[in-house]
């Protein structure tokens, strides 16, 4: 028996476990419900907490990350907290400068150009001691969140991280990231791995320091095709899973489920429920009957309204939601959006999907 109600890492006992069990495959009494970008721009209070801030120098404050974290929970009965931070802070502690272009989104001033600037990179093992600002806003939101809901670490996949580092921001075809590719396949695989290696301490430092569960964000997997991304993005998917697992075994800490979340990866569909991960993460393209038909039972789903239904009246997301828990089912299944929230969004509507999600499934579960 652990006194005080203290968990065994000395955090506050778990009230809520609802998200952990659905994403196990255990029975939940409900859909547990959480939103990709559920701490940003749409809230009022985000917008002021952050609005004399540098982005990556918030990324680089504990205290503020933990507030923009609990945020949303304040608002909406949330079943999870995602931690505040950006995929894009794996590529800096590799030694790349990025900087984050208001309107713009971010900017890599020196992006990879040939295959020698990998030699700028790190050492990806200098990744995780780099990245303690990370670990230190999930120890400090663990502790405030008292226990409310678990706490999702993430991190960009090797892939996505690859496109930002050789691209230099965001893109619309990918087209040098895929030219790598096809031109300089060692390199590619090079750089790959280097990100691989780097992404499995800072993952494994992640629940270390108090994440209850991982998502992995691919998300420029639509811009490879299946031959592309079978040789260049799933090989790293399956391996951080992998190695992320026997990571926290040798570290002594309890498995964790882990979810991948590959958007317009709907080709991959099949070999992404194979990859090792418990939840599989769909976009709002995927039509979820046919999703749970080509996954079978061994994993959970999550996901899939489209964000921009958040712009119909309450009433019609009530609707949508529904028919989504509907086709989705009662079981194995953490509803989310297809992708983040938008910053124009009204947080009523927000919470609208949340209550709709909760009311219906457990009416859902009553028949």
């Amino acid at each position: 028996m652990e006194a005080d109600g203290l968990g065994p890492q000395g955090f506050p006992e778990l009230k809520n476990d609802t998200f952990l069990r659905a994403a196990w495959g255990e029975e939940t009494d409900y859909t547990p419900v959480w939103c990709m970008r559920q701490a940003g721009r749409y809230l009022p209070e985000f917008r002021e907490t952050r609005a004399a801030q540098d982005f990556f120098n918030t990324c680089r404050t504990p205290e503020v990350c933990c507030e923009l974290t609990l945020q949303p929970l304040r608002r909406f009965p949330l079943d999870a907290a995602i931690i505040f931070s950006d995929i894009l802070v794996v590529p800096q502690a590799l030694g790349m400068e990025v900087t984050m272009v208001p309107g713009k989104g971010p900017s890599f001033p020196e992006p990879l150009r040939e295959e020698r600037d990998l030699e700028r990179l790190r050492d990806p093992a200098v990744v995780a001691s780099e990245l303690d600002y990370v670990f230190q806003a999930i120890t400090l939101t663990r502790q405030r969140l008292a226990g409310r809901v678990p706490l999702i670490g993430f991190a960009g996949a090797p892939w996505t991280l690859m496109t930002y580092m050789v691209e230099g921001g965001g893109s619309s075809t990918m087209a040098q990231a895929k030219s790598w590719l096809y031109q300089r396949p060692q390199a590619s695989h090079q750089l790959l791995r280097i990100l691989t290696d780097a992404l499995i301490p800072y993952l494994v430092g992640q629940v270390a320091a108090g994440a209850q569960a991982l998502q992995v964000f691919e998300s420029h997997a639509g811009h490879l095709g299946p031959q592309l991304f079978s040789k260049f993005a799933l090989p790293y998917l399956r391996d951080v899973a992998k190695r992320v697992k026997a990571g926290l075994q040798e570290a002594g800490l309890a498995p964790v489920p882990m979810i991948v979340f590959a958007k317009d990866g709907h080709f991959a569909l099949e070999e992404l429920a194979q990859a090792g991960y418990e939840v599989v993460g769909l976009d709002w393209t995927v039509a979820p009957k046919k999703a749970r038909e080509r996954v079978g039972k061994m994993v959970t789903l999550q996901g899939n309204l489209d964000p921009c239904a958040l712009y119909a009246s309450k009433e019609e997301i009530g609707r949508l939601v529904q028919e989504m828990l509907d086709d989705f089912g009662p079981q194995r299944y953490i509803a989310n959006l297809g992708h983040g929230l938008y910053p124009d969004m009204d947080p009523e509507h927000v919470g609208a999907f949340v209550d709709a999600v909760h009311k219906h499934s457990r009416l859902l579960q009553q028949n």
